[in-house]
């Protein structure tokens, strides 16, 4: 029997049940989904509307940090639960036409709050981008989520640091006399994404990943490797709690804050 590694939120808590032949209680769940994945399988299990997501298993961290590479049949069954999302909100992970962009959270057992890293808006590409302008009627928005992506995307999956990134966008609000990063005008927004782009292309000699499995494959990687990041390491320390835990991964349907004042 194939080892189960992912598990959609929804369904989470009845397929435990069949994994470990019981009904499991929720600290159970905690060391199996973590603390994230753990409330996401409690409150889809209750049918509130959160964003439709599934969890890769601490057990998959472990097997990773033990082997380096990911277990086999895990993105397997990430790309099977990634379609349940794709039925949920009728969209497609990389469809030009009505995309599916995604977050990838880490969620330990025991909260380690800020310890560990984040990637948001997975599924971004210049083709995603402007149908999202165009299904939001928000092109600011769009060039706005596509910069903050490239960032976050350079920082945490391929270290290369988000200062340079950040200073170009001082850069731009000084010339164009402004302190928000709200107020930066839809050209100079447009002008920051190609900037970025350029700049991860010298860094790496190649152009930024525009493949929405290598995004979300990098992503998933870079958080399992956050795990032993020396800011998660050194809190363990302080906090007493187990370095071979691991942590989960939630991939869920984003949400966005920056769409406008009556964004949560």
């Amino acid at each position: 029997m194939t080892k189960k590694w992912v598990y959609i939120s929804r369904s989470a808590k009845e397929a435990l049940k069949e994994t470990l032949s019981h009904a499991p209680e929720m600290d159970q769940i905690k060391i199996i989904l973590g603390g994230k994945g753990a409330g996401l399988a409690e409150m889809t299990g209750l049918g509130l509307p959160v964003p439709p997501a599934f969890t890769i298993t601490t057990e998959a961290c472990v097997e990773y940090m033990n082997t380096g590479e990911f277990p086999k049949g895990m993105m397997d069954q990430v790309m099977e639960a990634l379609k349940d999302i794709e039925e949920q909100t009728g969209k497609q992970f990389g469809d030009p036409s009505n995309p599916l962009l995604v977050s990838v959270r880490s969620g330990a057992r025991q909260s380690m709050p800020g310890m560990m890293d984040t990637v948001l808006n997975l599924g971004l590409t210049d083709e995603t981008r402007a149908t999202l302008a165009e299904l939001t009627g928000n092109e600011w928005f769009s060039y706005d989520a596509h910069r903050r992506f490239i960032t976050m995307f350079s920082d945490i999956v391929m270290d290369y640091s988000r200062e340079h990134f950040e200073e170009k966008l001082e850069e731009l609000k000084e010339k164009e006399g402004i302190r928000l990063d709200t107020d930066v005008s839809l050209e100079g927004m447009k002008g920051l994404v190609d900037e970025y782009k350029k700049m991860y292309e010298a860094h790496f000699d190649e152009d930024f990943p525009t493949d929405p499995i290598k995004q979300l494959e990098l992503s998933i990687k870079a958080v399992f490797d956050s795990w032993n990041g020396a800011r998660a390491y050194a809190y363990r320390e302080h906090e007493g709690i187990r370095h071979d835990w691991g942590t989960a991964v939630n991939v869920q349907n984003m949400v966005f804050g920056n769409m406008g004042d009556q964004s949560g």
